[in-house]
């Protein structure tokens, strides 16, 4: 059962261990919770399903890719 006082927007992570298919053994990785719409979950399943590809792997991606987005645009806007 999950605390009272906890927030689903919580900043909190935990630590966890590298799967197989993840990041390297030797690169640190925590576990975090997100809220998605269910559409997408589905979506997101099917195409795991489909390319044998973890679910985990395609949302480290799309961090990846955020996170390049918001790192040229805040850089740029800095010179």
């Amino acid at each position: 059962m999950q605390d009272a006082s906890s927030s689903p927007l919580s900043s909190e992570v935990t630590p966890a261990s590298a799967d197989s298919n993840g990041p390297d053994a030797a690169e640190s990785v925590v576990s975090t919770h997100v809220l998605v719409p269910i559409e997408q979950v589905h979506k997101l399943r099917e195409l795991a399903r489909r390319t044998r590809i973890h679910q985990s792997e395609y949302l480290r991606e799309a961090v990846e890719d955020l996170l390049a987005k918001y790192g040229k645009a805040s850089s740029e806007g800095e010179l």
